[in-house]
């Protein structure tokens, strides 16, 4: 059984995860109104990416016996001024989300919920690569700021990247 107080942050985290991909898919549209289809692509992945997470904090919350409680979802902005604007918003979002997991396994070290804290120690981890990928990508936005030329070659790269669900045992 889960207390209260650890199971409505997991609600929240579910939440949070869900408007993840759905920020990123309305970056996906942004992209893909501005003819950038690897740029479109690469949030396509992301918004796989923050669904597969969302799922994982579904899964544990009935896996101990809980219910998963789902309000509403926040709209995402749908505009931006360019790429590099998206991936500031990018990074930022990251930098959040990774607020809110360490927020969380501070309540469940409070709460001495160590299955938990366990269960959240995977998302520690991501949230490391999640904003190494964003910094990555923003800096290489940022040097194709005077070259057009430089961002179709950056766009053909991003088209590249293929989402890989995390399997069972991750």
């Amino acid at each position: 059984m889960i207390k209260k107080k650890v199971l409505d942050a997991l609600n929240s985290q579910l939440n949070a995860e869900l408007y993840s991909a759905y920020l990123y898919l309305s970056m996906e549209a942004y992209f893909e109104s501005i003819d950038l289809s690897g740029f479109a692509n690469w949030m396509r992945a992301q918004a796989q990416e923050e669904l597969a997470h969302a799922m994982k904090f579904y899964d544990y919350i009935i896996q101990r016996g809980e219910r998963v409680i789902l309000p509403s979802i926040e709209e995402p902005p749908s505009k931006w001024e360019s790429a590099h604007a998206v991936f500031e918003h990018v990074y930022k979002h990251e930098q959040k989300v990774t607020g809110l997991i360490n927020s969380l396994v501070d309540l469940t070290a409070s709460e001495s919920d160590h299955a938990t804290n366990n269960f959240l120690q995977w998302f520690v981890a991501e949230q490391v690569e999640e904003e190494e990928s964003a910094s990555s990508v923003l800096q290489r936005v940022k040097l194709t700021a005077d070259s057009p030329g430089g961002l179709f070659i950056l766009d053909n790269e991003l088209g590249q990247r293929v989402f890989n669900p995390p399997t069972k045992g991750e």
